[in-house]
């Protein structure tokens, strides 16, 4: 698969799932604009251009719906969409930080739908068709404890991902989504432990964190040629996750 000629944007790209996809769209021949708000994404930006692709790095609040289009704006063109920029507090939401509830929000949903619209509008513009994939999650599906603004924003992302197809299908845009599994990404350490997360990573359906290679490789498949005829889809990346639970044993019995 060959992106040349090809522009994507990525956000939440200094690290995680999102440094990884935005390094894989340049492996695979785009020019790659990352965004986040992390100082970190000028150095992903630098491994883009020493793979010999052309980078631009935005350190844009995607909260900020004024700077996210003229973010967008300012490329050259662009043909695909990456939303990975994302925020989450854990905490029993009836004693929840407020602040920290909103943020949740405000990023994990209000921000990826600035960033679609911005985004599709340009391709629209431009008038021959493009890619967007959101990173959601099975949070979206799964009412985990204590992640109640994460779960309403995944949520949120899935029906949004959905409405967008539909409406982009006469433009040739498509729009897509991906639901990794429990990711061995910088963000975990927010909750967790090394320790804590190798302990509880034994008891997945395959006994392991995915990579944030191993999603990059999905949301490149949903970004290039390959799934030319898919759209308004949720690939799992997710290790069995949604499988029964006795499924581990491989027994099938209760």
């Amino acid at each position: 698969m060959t992106l040349t000629h090809k522009v994507a944007l990525v956000t939440g790209a200094a690290s995680g799932i999102g440094r990884a996809t935005a390094l894989a769209l340049a492996e695979a021949g785009a020019d790659v604009a990352v965004n986040d708000i992390s100082p970190r994404v000028a150095e992903v930006a630098a491994e883009i251009r020493a793979l010999g692709r052309q980078a631009w790095a935005y350190p844009v609040d995607v909260t900020d719906q004024a700077a996210v289009e003229a973010m967008v704006a300012g490329l050259p063109r662009l043909d695909i969409f990456v939303s990975s920029a994302v925020f989450s507090e854990r905490e029993p939401f009836t004693t929840a930080n407020m602040a920290g509830f909103r943020k949740t929000i405000d990023v994990s949903m209000w921000g990826a739908f600035y960033c679609l619209r911005a985004a599709t509008n340009r391709m629209l513009a431009q008038g021959d068709g493009g890619t967007a994939v959101i990173v959601s999650s099975p949070h979206g599906q799964i009412a985990f404890p204590n992640c109640m603004a994460y779960n309403m924003a995944k949520a949120a992302l899935d029906m949004m991902m959905k409405t967008a197809a539909t409406e982009l299908l006469p433009h040739r845009i498509r729009v897509n989504a991906v639901y990794p599994g429990w990711t061995d990404t910088p963000g975990e350490r927010k909750f967790l432990s090394d320790e804590g997360i190798r302990s509880a990573a034994a008891e997945l359906p395959l006994g392991r964190l995915a990579t944030a290679e191993e999603v990059a490789g999905a949301v490149l498949y949903l970004a290039g040629p390959a799934s030319s005829y898919v759209t308004g889809t949720i690939l799992h990346i997710d290790g069995g996750l949604f499988l029964p639970w006795w499924s581990k044993r491989g027994t099938g019995e209760l």
